[in-house]
């Protein structure tokens, strides 16, 4: 925890922390909220907005009384930036602390220059979405980056990943405060979105929700009670690497029968491309018949929705795996919602039948009483709104008063000087 040596430092951040969190506030809403004595909010406001850390957003709409004027943060006076990557693209913005998107660059992931050339881009990437948003110098407050690997968020290092081979024990928190001079925050991928979904998304401020991030790779971003769980060892939401076969087929983790090997975006392409190669001939899929190559999990799931049979049923397929891979995390975890990878829905609203039925069948009725699954809402921005999200909640954390030297360092007896005679 943070912690600052007078009260009135720490008054002035409950401040700005309540403002961030339920703005614009008048002064009376604060005092409502922290309790801090009018006196207190009117002097410390007052050199807040000297600061520029707020700023006045005109009279409040309340119908009668006299109208308070409103307090908001200075959009201009602080920025974040966001990084996500996965194994096919790297997503770079810098953002307000609303937070909402100023700029964005996008790039094909380089994975043909091993970590060197990836830490690269991720850089390069960075710092090309500062210098388009136009930042003055001094205001960037820190970097969120939303991994897609197992990380340790609590010294910034990408353990390992299972859709990008070479990604490995990589300090990528210590590269890029090397490198920009500010705080970072590493997290996995999947739980920034899961925040971004709960907090700006289908999630509703869910307290218990699950969200499924479906790709090459499956996770399960886990929220127990309002906060992303994140295990012992970093490793909590592995749901790809569940077992739901017995089926010989290899996963990149080194197991077989996995979720992910079972029902991934890999498996799917894997799945048509053999149906192709075998004489099948797709109605929907928008490659020419036998053209087995290039042909994407995304492709599939579109001609699926449009009735196409041979994608239908390599859907369905995924679909049963999904299913039972949730009912087990449903009696696991006994969330209240389910929010499905936004990039599922392209193969309709019949896919998420199938797995509410499957959820339904599999897990306890009691878990399933008033469960709600649901498609995401947020698009491509999700990972670094929720990165970013994780990095504001950081910073407005409340902090608390430094203890006195004697409560923290070694006892030492003070000395005491003897009166001259």
């Amino acid at each position: 925890m943070k912690r600052v040596a007078s009260k009135s430092a720490r008054d002035k951040h409950v401040i700005q922390a309540a403002v961030w969190r339920f703005g614009p506030l008048s002064r009376v809403e604060i005092h409502n909220l922290t309790n801090l004595r009018p006196n207190t909010i009117s002097t410390l406001v007052r050199e807040l907005l000297d600061e520029g850390c707020l700023v006045e957003a005109g009279p409040s709409d309340n119908p009668m009384g006299r109208k308070q004027i409103l307090l908001r943060l200075n959009h201009e006076n602080t920025f974040v930036a966001a990084v996500e990557l996965d194994d096919e693209m790297v997503s770079a913005s810098t953002l307000d602390l609303v937070p909402s998107v100023k700029t964005s660059v996008r790039q094909a992931t380089n994975l043909n220059a091993g970590i060197d050339g990836l830490v690269s881009q991720l850089l390069s990437t960075t710092r090309q979405a500062v210098e388009q948003a136009g930042v003055p110098q001094g205001t960037l407050m820190g970097i969120g980056i939303a991994d897609p690997g197992l990380v340790n968020t609590r010294d910034g290092v990408v353990l390992t990943s299972s859709t990008i081979d070479f990604w490995k024990q990589v300090p990528l928190k210590d590269i890029f405060e090397s490198e920009f001079h500010v705080p970072v925050l590493l997290e996995d991928k999947t739980r920034a979105r899961a925040t971004a979904e709960r907090i700006l998304g289908a999630g509703q401020g869910a307290k218990d929700m699950i969200f499924v991030d479906y790709g090459r790779g499956i996770g399960a971003g886990i929220i127990v009670d309002g906060k992303p769980l994140r295990g012992h060892r970093w490793a909590a939401g592995e749901f790809g690497h569940t077992h739901v076969s017995e089926d010989i087929t290899a996963c990149p983790c080194g197991s077989f029968g996995c979720l992910e090997a079972m029902a991934g975006a890999l498996a799917l392409e894997l799945r048509i491309r053999k149906a192709i190669s075998e004489g099948s001939s797709p109605q929907y899929l928008e490659t020419p018949a036998g053209e087995a190559s290039g042909v994407s999990a995304w492709q599939v799931l579109r001609a699926a929705s449009q009735g196409d049979k041979t994608c239908s049923a390599i859907v369905e397929q995924a679909g049963n795996y999904l299913g039972l891979g949730l009912a087990n995390l449903v009696n696991l975890f006994n969330p209240s919602m389910i929010v499905l990878d936004r990039r599922l829905a392209q193969a309709g609203q019949a896919l998420l039948d199938q797995i509410v039925r499957i959820v339904k069948r599999q897990a306890l009725s009691h878990c399933t009483e008033d469960l709600d699954i649901r498609f995401a809402e947020l698009d491509q921005d999700a990972g670094v709104l929720g990165v970013a999200l994780m990095l504001l909640e950081r910073h407005f954390e409340i902090p608390a008063l430094k203890p006195p030297a004697f409560m923290t360092e070694p006892m030492v007896k003070p000395s005491r000087k003897t009166a001259a005679a």
